[in-house]
């Protein structure tokens, strides 16, 4: 079975700072696949690569079968693949059910508001992408908040909104970076099982960034480990929190935002 995500010696060089170095690895389809590293170890740069928001200064990143350094965001979009960010952006004044449609703008003409509002000059299939975003919601528990505005909610429940999003273009690949970060016991729990179901569900290939050890070994089959911008190991995430490489990269690091 071919790899859903293969990246060969993709390296990142911002003037002479090297933030990805010679990285390689495959993503097998239907997997969650964890990418871990202390606070600079360049997880978010590799994401911006993969997503197309960086170019890597060299290497390739190959989506199935096609190659996709260069591709701007929307097109990697039509290509199936849809991103979360740690830090997740919303527009305040809409509502949380107007944010969510933004994420079909790779699937329908048209505007998120007119489909939200069901105006007359909506097609069907518009309204059905309605129907499913008030689903995606009621999924993670926030169909209750449909007619909310972001900025009465959580920084907990934002992240819900923007996994929203993300599914509503239904990805065959999803990135979702530090969707851990701020969110309570009980909600990385339930994020936990809504990741679990989503793949099952949708049969969606998922890479995960995360600190959070315990989701991390909760959800993945493999993880990368990268360390100062190259791949330090790759495995089980049992076998990354006992590989004594692991732990020494850790030692020590204080937290401090990832390499941009």
């Amino acid at each position: 079975m071919a790899a859903r995500l293969t990246l060969r010696d993709v390296s990142l060089h911002f003037g002479g700072v090297k933030v990805l170095q010679d990285v390689s690895f495959d993503v097998e389809p239907g997997t969650i696949f964890g990418l871990v590293g202390p606070n600079g170890a360049g997880k978010t740069s590799l994401f911006n690569c993969i997503s197309g928001h960086y170019k890597p200064s060299s290497g390739s990143i190959r989506i199935d079968d096609t190659e996709v350094v260069g591709l701007a965001p929307s097109r990697l979009a039509r290509l199936g693949l849809a991103r979360t960010f740690q830090h997740p952006a919303l527009e305040l004044e809409a509502s949380v059910l107007q944010n969510v449609l933004l994420g079909a703008h790779t699937r329908l003409p048209g505007d998120p508001v007119s489909w939200s509002l069901r105006l007359p000059f909506t097609s069907r299939s518009e309204r059905d992408v309605r129907a499913e975003a008030l689903d995606l919601l009621e999924s993670v528990g926030l169909g209750w908040a449909a007619d909310r505005t972001p900025d009465d909610l959580s920084h907990g429940l934002h992240k819900g909104i923007e996994l929203c999003r993300a599914l509503l273009s239904r990805p065959s690949l999803l990135l979702l970076d530090e969707p851990a970060a701020g969110l309570s016991h009980g909600e990385v729990e339930q994020l936990i099982e809504t990741v679990r179901r989503i793949r099952t569900e949708q049969d969606i290939t998922v890479i995960i960034v995360e600190h959070h050890m315990g989701l991390i070994s909760a959800l993945t089959e493999r993880v990368v480990v990268l360390d100062h911008g190259a791949k330090l190991m790759e495995g089980t995430a049992a076998e990354a929190q006992s590989d004594p490489r692991v732990l020494e990269a850790y030692i020590g690091k204080e937290d401090t935002d990832d390499a941009a």
